[in-house]
C-alpha cells in the first residue's frame, strides 16, 4: 500500500480537509483551486463581472470533480484503508454517470460564461472540443485500471488546451474585427 502523506506541497488543502470537513478531497480541491478564476479576472479587469466569473468558477469546479475523481480511482483500496473519503468511493459504480452530469454542467457553465462575456464562435468551438474530449475520457476510462486512470487524468491538459485554443482564437478574431473598424 502506498502511504498517503497528511500534507504535501502539491495539494495540501484537500489532504488536510478530508478528516476535518464534510467535503471529499476532490470537492475541496475544485472549490479552492478554481478560486483563481475569480482572482485572475479581477486582476485583469479591475473587478469581477459576476455574470462571467460565477459560471466560469462553476465550470472549473465541475471539471475538477471529473478529472480528480478519475485520478482518485487509482487509490480506492488505499483510501479505504487510510479512511480517506474520496469521490471515487462515494460515487463508486455510478462514477461515469456522475462524470456525465458534471461534464454537462461544465459545458453549460462555460456556455453561460461565454455568453455573458460576449464570446464568439471560436470560443464555443473550443468549449465543444473540450467537452468532446471529456466525453471520450468518460466513455473509455477503465476505472479499475490505475494506469488508464492516470493516462485519462493527464489527458486533461489536452482538454484545457482545446478550451484555451478557442479562447485565444476568439480574442484574436475579435481584435482583428475591432481593428478593421
Amino acid at each position: 500500500m502506498r502511504s498517503r502523506p497528511r500534507c504535501n506541497l502539491d495539494d495540501p488543502f484537500p489532504t488536510f480537509a478530508n478528516p476535518h470537513t464534510l467535503l471529499q478531497p476532490q470537492a475541496f480541491l475544485g472549490l479552492t483551486i478554481n478560486w483563481g478564476a475569480l482572482m485572475g479576472y479581477a486582476a485583469v479587469a479591475g473587478s469581477c463581472d459576476w455574470s462571467v466569473v460565477l459560471p466560469l468558477y462553476g465550470a472549473g469546479v465541475t471539471w475538477t470533480l471529473v478529472y480528480d475523481t478519475i485520478y482518485a480511482h487509482q487509490d480506492k483500496r488505499d483510501d479505504v484503508v487510510a479512511g480517506v473519503k474520496s469521490t471515487a468511493l462515494l460515487f463508486g459504480e455510478r462514477s461515469k454517470a456522475w462524470f456525465s452530469a458534471f461534464t454537462a454542467a461544465t459545458a453549460a457553465s462555460l456556455a453561460a460564461a461565454g455568453a455573458a462575456a460576449g464570446c464568439g464562435l471560436p470560443y464555443y468551438a473550443g468549449v465543444a472540443a473540450m467537452v468532446g474530449h471529456m466525453g471520450w475520457q468518460i466513455s473509455t476510462v477503465d476505472l479499475s485500471n490505475g494506469p488508464d486512470c492516470s493516462a485519462k487524468f493527464v489527458s486533461n491538459k489536452i482538454a484545457g488546451g482545446l478550451l484555451l485554443a478557442g479562447i485565444v482564437a476568439d480574442r484574436l478574431l475579435a481584435a482583428a474585427a475591432a481593428a478593421a473598424l
